[in-house]
């Protein structure tokens, strides 16, 4: 029997005992550590949690499943709401608890680890069968559920997640992140039971095994697993790089700017804003999707102080526009019917000279100028293998990598968008470091180009199609291209696409000067 003392100051209550001493909740602590699984906050957790109807927690059958749960904080915080919304129903405490917990709150832990660290913040113990457990289960386990399963490997990949065979088929007491939910065929045989609400964060990513820091996105594929259980809400939170790039994320991409119930959306172009220690670039956000909802999204953007919404269509592009203010602006630049920039961009690597080519400090007849992360170099001419029409003209030398770390803004909210743009001269090329963008043989032209694309207008477009810190042809699809027989400034800019005072005002809020 567990006594009302216990309860009252139980963790998974979290009710912080009385005292002059400073108790922090361990959950605050633990979503503080650096980790590619990141773990979340009480406070972030009951913000998706305010999502869900209220009626669903004053009802002893609405049933909840956390399948990727970590440290248990949304297991232990929707108790917390059905304790308080069952208190006519079934007065007892001892007996809503025992109700509670055997009926209605459900998880499957993505560690071994973290299954110890959810049972102990939802049953008071690491094993809920134990005599410290809040609750008495027959098994350890008790509703959530652990087991060390493995890969399935088919040509070097995992059938299920696509994690690499070389990177995970590790020594049985090394950890495979072979995460239980999204690695079989059938979701139902967990519990064998309907959920009403799926709720949670996921891994993000796994490392597969290619250069350098490689990953692939597998938050998509919990997602994809959650709609097989077909509940009545889905309410997640993943990273926002979805909205217009993402390794591997195009497919679901189309799948989610189609879906019509999806019902409140709640984005963070600033991760910082969620999780302080963790830099997830492109920011995050969280969503609600509610199986009766057919119909426009409420769209909330989050930046600091400022919070700002609206109802629209996710499909209303190709990619997601983050940006509700936005909108409008790039609907009165399409109304112009004018061609757009990315056609006059290169595609990755122009020149076929990876990011850590390096040439010599000596000129020769034979060579060009060679520009990279590095420095300048030269190279000879026979060791460039493509690019060739770009070569003997002026041409626009742009960094791949957004100036944005993580792609965060600064401490005023704003962003620069580009990091290192330039006009460069014939016989000049680059490493795979940069991209290239309207090369002519008119130096005045190319100038009046380069000095168009560091108007804020400008990067202020750019960052609308940008959700990571890469740069790329797509990036450019909002941008039209105008004629650069004479320069171009913001005000002219401003004044040929008719934008408004608050428009204007909010493009100069988002963009800080180049120089």
């Amino acid at each position: 029997m567990m006594h009302n003392s216990q309860i009252n100051n139980s963790s998974h209550l979290g009710e912080a005992r009385r005292g002059s001493g400073y108790n922090p909740d361990v959950l605050n602590c633990i979503a503080n550590l650096s980790n590619d699984e990141v773990f979340t906050p009480p406070e972030l957790a009951n913000r998706m949690l305010d999502l869900l109807p209220e009626e669903l927690f004053c009802s002893p059958k609405t049933t909840f499943l956390d399948p990727f749960t970590k440290s248990g904080v949304f297991l232990r915080e929707i108790v917390k709401r059905l304790d308080r919304g069952l208190e006519n129903e079934i007065p007892d405490r001892q007996k809503r608890i025992d109700h509670i917990l055997h009926h209605q709150v459900f998880g499957i832990a993505c560690t071994e680890l973290t299954s110890l660290l959810a049972r102990r913040s939802v049953y008071c113990s690491k094993t809920a069968n134990s005599k410290y457990s809040v609750t008495k289960f027959d098994t350890p386990e008790g509703n959530i559920l652990y087991s060390n399963i493995k890969h399935t490997w088919i040509n070097g990949k995992c059938k299920y997640c696509g994690a690499s065979q070389s990177v995970y088929d590790r020594g049985s007491e090394a950890e495979q992140y072979a995460y239980m939910f999204i690695h079989t065929d059938n979701p139902n045989k967990f519990f064998n039971m309907h959920f009403d609400v799926i709720v949670g964060n996921p891994p993000y990513q796994l490392d597969d095994g290619g250069n350098g820091a490689s990953a692939k996105p597998i938050y998509q594929l919990f997602l994809d697993m959650a709609k097989k259980l077909s509940p009545k809400y889905i309410c997640m939170i993943m990273p926002s790089r979805w909205f217009a790039g993402g390794k591997g994320l195009d497919g679901f991409r189309e799948t989610m700017l189609k879906d019509n119930s999806i019902k409140y959306l709640v984005d963070f172009p600033n991760a910082k804003e969620c999780f302080p220690e963790a830099s997830i670039g492109g920011g995050v956000c969280y969503f609600l999707r509610d199986a009766s909802h057919f119909g426009p999204c409420s769209i909330t953007n989050v930046q600091g102080n400022s919070v700002r919404t609206m109802i629209r269509r996710l499909d209303q592009f190709d990619i997601f526009v983050r940006f509700n203010e936005a909108v409008h602006i790039i609907d009165k630049v399409r109304e112009k019917r004018e061609r757009t920039i990315d056609e006059y961009v290169s595609s990755r690597n122009p020149f076929g000279l990876s990011s850590s080519t390096r040439g010599s400090i000596k000129k020769t007849e034979n060579s060009y100028l060679l520009i990279s992360s590095g420095g300048n170099y030269y190279i000879e001419k026979d060791c460039v293998s493509q690019g060739q029409s770009l070569i003997n003209k002026y041409k626009i030398l742009i960094s791949k990598v957004t100036c944005e770390h993580a792609g965060e803004p600064d401490k005023e909210g704003m962003f620069r968008v580009i990091s290192r743009m330039e006009v460069i001269p014939p016989n000049c090329v680059s490493t795979d470091s940069y991209l290239i963008i309207g090369e002519n043989k008119d130096k005045d032209y190319v100038t009046n180009e380069c000095n168009y694309l560091k108007t804020k207008f400008v990067r202020f477009l750019m960052l609308q199609a940008i959700s990571s810190i890469n740069l790329s042809k797509d990036k450019f699809q909002f941008v039209p291209l105008q004629d650069f027989s004479h320069p171009w400034t913001d005000e002219m800019l401003y004044k040929k696409y008719n934008l408004t005072e608050e428009e204007i005002a909010f493009i100069e809020s988002m963009i800080r000067p180049m120089e």
